[in-house]
């Protein structure tokens, strides 16, 4: 069975074509994001001088995320580093957001998900999941429990990792249909393969800490247009957005390839032992439980207060200013480091060695992303660039720019990471929609959540990666079913956006 660190290393495992491809591109975008630096500060604009430097920046970054040439995170350093050299911004200002309070909110649901992770709690979740009496020796019930408790898990820690830890039980299921000769085994091992990744890219959409372009995505409209959004406010969209999809997931791949297909008493038996190896509630499980049902609790209290009608009452304006998502996020985590798991050694729910284990490279990423992103609105180069695609476009109404953003992130998602793709869509949907004089909230939306797709190919997503190194997932199936699911997930999204986005807002 493989472990979760060797899944993870399988997002970097691809065929020696996929290789070549990818040493190619990376080659290719070395050479061409200089080259376009240097030839759109030489082609004149009708742009002020700041304006036109961060124009050519901004295009290299473009190129340098699409093909990464350079690990995106570098990336979305060099960005605003070039912006101070080449005169567009000050220091303090440009550095400035790599310290925003959202930044805080990815650092302490990292520590909280490695906590997690250490002390083997989603495990538990999982294997409990999947040995449940409702689940019993249904193919069909099996992989629809398998893949909701992928959504379940991604909407509060990485897809990733999601992925990386479910892959060895999906794998272990297969085992044990190749073995015992089941009809339909192979057909089987692809969609339970399939869902591992789907469902796990789906339920990240549910919750703002559920995968980076979310948090991208509220951060930029807090930035660049004060819209706040609650914690509550994101899931009223994203909640409903993720069990549509999901629902046609389940309904999709049991057609696909869980009906008729019979399993017998030892299909999970693996899944229950490795249940009850885990023994009963350990301390550190409890400590995460607790440090993690009092983060989540303090995120939805504003939304709480709202739902009862109580938001404009003394005690709840003085909760949001005290309280924010960022504060609560770091409250859970400083929960991990004060838990005792034995006092007497002193041995804490979470240690500094492990906290250091988080994804600092998405840290990184989304505080460049930000910091571009607002620099693209202080030099007017925004306004710019909003001004002339809304010349070209046909249609300027809340509709035809939701649809349009959302369409453009899913493509983008495609050929370049998750949160590149919301760094890039996001403030351009939000510029064209001020230059069209509509209000940006449901475009912006709409390619945030846009950019959470990409299930066509093993490069568009590490979760794809991962199962595809499998052997199961031919891509000719990866891009079948993932292009079917892009058409839903675009459907699903500019609705919910459209219909509950001036409800919600």
């Amino acid at each position: 069975m493989r472990t979760f660190h060797g899944a993870l290393e399988a997002v970097e495992t691809y065929s020696p074509a996929e290789e070549q491809f990818n040493a190619r591109r990376r080659a290719v975008g070395l050479f061409l994001g200089p080259s376009l630096l240097i030839a759109v500060l030489l082609v004149p604009l009708p742009l002020e001088a700041p304006a036109h430097r961060l124009a050519a920046i901004l295009a290299m970054v473009i190129v340098f995320w699409v093909t990464e040439a350079l690990p995106l995170a570098v990336t979305a350093m060099l960005g605003p580093i070039l912006a101070v050299l080449f005169g567009v911004a000050p220091v303090r200002p440009a550095l400035a957001p790599f310290a925003d309070p959202i930044i805080f909110v990815f650092i302490g649901s990292f520590m909280l998900a490695e906590a997690r992770f250490v002390h083997g709690v989603d495990r538990r979740i999982a294997y409990t999941a999947l040995s449940s009496r409702f689940v019993g020796k249904s193919a069909g019930r099996i992989l629809v429990a398998y893949g909701a408790v992928a959504a379940v898990l991604s909407m509060w820690m990485s897809n990733t990792a999601t992925t990386a830890m479910l892959f060895p039980i999906g794998l272990s299921i297969v085992a044990y249909l190749t073995r015992a000769g089941a009809t339909g085994a192979r057909q089987y091992a692809l969609v339970i393969m399939l869902i591992t990744s789907f469902a796990a890219s789906v339920g990240g959409m549910a919750t703002p800490v559920g995968t980076p372009p979310n948090l991208i995505g509220i951060g930029m409209l807090e930035r660049l247009t004060n819209q706040d959004i609650t914690f509550v406010q994101w899931m009223a969209i994203g909640l409903p957005a993720a069990a549509l999809m999901f629902g046609f997931l389940g309904v999709y791949f049991y057609l696909a390839g869980a009906r008729g297909v019979t399993l017998g008493a030892g299909s999970t038996q693996g899944v229950r032992d490795e249940l009850a190896k885990l023994g009963p509630l350990s301390r550190g499980q409890r400590n995460v439980l607790a440090a993690f049902g009092v983060t989540v609790t303090l995120w939805v209290t504003p939304g709480l207060f709202a739902l009862a009608g109580l938001a404009d009452q003394p005690l709840a304006r003085w909760y949001v200013q005290a309280v924010p998502e960022s504060v609560a996020a770091m409250v859970g985590a400083f929960l991990l480091f004060v838990l005792p798991i034995d006092w007497r050694l002193r041995r804490f729910t979470l240690a500094w060695d492990e906290a250091l284990k988080i994804d600092w490279g998405i840290v990184f990423l989304f505080g460049g992303g930000l910091a571009l992103g607002e620099m693209t609105f202080n030099t007017g180069l925004a306004e710019a660039m909003g001004r002339g695609l809304t010349s070209w476009l046909p249609s300027h109404t809340t509709v035809a720019l939701t649809l349009l953003f959302t369409g453009t992130a899913i493509v983008l998602s495609e050929a370049t990471s998750n949160t590149a793709a919301a760094n890039m869509i996001v403030p351009i949907a939000i510029a064209v929609a001020q230059a069209a004089g509509v209000r940006p909230i449901e475009p912006a939306l709409g390619a945030t959540l846009g950019a959470s797709m990409g299930f066509m190919m093993p490069v568009s997503t590490p979760p794809n990666a991962i199962v595809y190194s499998s052997g199961y997932v031919p891509i000719t199936a990866m891009m079948r079913y993932g292009i079917l699911l892009d058409v839903v997930g675009f459907a699903a999204i500019a609705g919910l956006v459209l219909l509950l986005g001036p409800v919600v807002f």
